[in-house]
């Protein structure tokens, strides 16, 4: 497959959507939802989802010295993992698509099928899918149809399109963008820890407007054999000095870059970090973190990011959060019940 190098790319017109009915309105979604995806009225997930909770205030986790020294923090800085590729129709990064009103939905056969959400998927020709091992497609429907709510993201791993409903994939997962919903314990997604990819990438429009309101998803060469939520997943090995999926990483609030060294593309991720922490969600090289594929995206922009050492992160413990093991919602800084779990000396609950 060619990978489509822009923000939005769009899936053609090619068959009619009387069974399709049109996306809620901006206001409905701007009361109830996060950070709004770029071309659409869907939320990536509510405002109190853990993706979009600030840690600032968050406890370090007791493991944070042992997880940083597994992952070579001393020596590593954090990489974009997206960017200009040399090839201007084909940004690094992982592409995604806002499906058409007339988007055709297909049959996927999965290799997981036991833990895929075995159901229609708007796959088609057109659909960008990441280049190299891994073949992600992330396909975003802000339409109702027949089998799925408006605002459903359809994310798949190791994929391949043919026609006539003989496409395929490893896995394949499916959320409502309005739901705090988690997939089933110990189900994978298209990502190891069980995590939508989407709502973790850095977004071109949103670096653009100075405001990332989201945790970013990132990886390391070693995860152990467990998974902390809001993971659903472990794909690891038997070390626990190595950090569980959905461990959450934060940039120490004192690091600073100069101006000169890091303009205001580099100063809104940098603050991101700061402010929301990196999610670790799948295996892949230390301190990789993902953005979208977008034709837009500079060297200079990825480039500055390159100079932030790994050393300034810290583990934390975000346990304090959770509401429900099986929801994604996470109590808000300043609520009476956040100041009675996480800023109380005993309120992080894994200690």
């Amino acid at each position: 497959m060619t990978v489509v190098g822009l923000v939005l790319v769009a899936t053609p017109v090619v068959s009619n959507a009387t069974a399709r009915s049109s996306p809620p309105s901006t206001s409905e979604s701007s009361h109830t939802g996060g950070p709004t995806f770029p071309g659409t009225n869907c939320p990536a997930f509510p405002a109190d989802n853990v993706w979009n909770t600030p840690i600032t205030s968050l406890p370090v986790d007791a493991n944070s010295a042992t997880w940083l020294a597994s992952m070579s923090s001393a020596t590593t800085y954090v990489h974009p993992d997206y960017g200009p590729s040399g090839n201007p129709r084909a940004p690094y990064g992982i592409p995604w698509t806002v499906d058409r009103k007339n988007t055709v939905f297909t049959r996927v056969t999965f290799d997981y099928a036991s833990q895929s959400n075995r159901r229609p998927y708007p796959l088609t020709a057109s659909t960008p899918i990441e280049g190299g091992s891994d073949r992600h497609a992330l396909m975003l429907d802000p339409y109702r149809s027949a089998s799925s709510a408006p605002c459903t993201l359809f994310e798949t791993f190791d994929t391949n399109y043919h026609p006539n409903g003989r496409s395929t994939a490893g896995s394949g997962a499916t959320w409502n963008l309005r739901s705090n919903a988690l997939r089933p314990a110990s189900f994978t997604s298209a990502d190891a820890a069980g995590l939508p990819i989407l709502p973790g990438l850095v977004n071109y429009n949103e670096v653009a407007s100075h405001s990332m309101d989201h945790a970013i998803r990132f990886t390391a060469d070693c995860t152990q054999e467990s998974y902390l939520w809001p993971a659903r997943h472990e794909a690891g090995q038997d070390d626990s000095s190595c950090p569980p999926m959905g461990a959450r990483f934060r940039l120490n609030a004192s690091f600073t870059l100069p101006a000169a060294q890091c303009a205001a593309f580099c100063q809104t991720v940098l603050t991101t970090m700061k402010t929301y922490g990196l999610i670790l969600a799948d295996n892949g090289s230390n301190w990789y973190f993902q953005g979208t594929a977008d034709t837009r995206w500079t060297y200079t922009e990825v480039d500055q990011l390159k100079a932030i050492p790994a050393n300034q992160f810290v583990a934390v413990d975000e346990s304090c959060l959770m509401i429900s093991p099986n929801s994604g919602q996470a109590l808000q800084p300043g609520s009476a019940a956040y100041q009675a779990k996480c800023d109380s000396p005993t309120g992080a609950s894994r200690h």
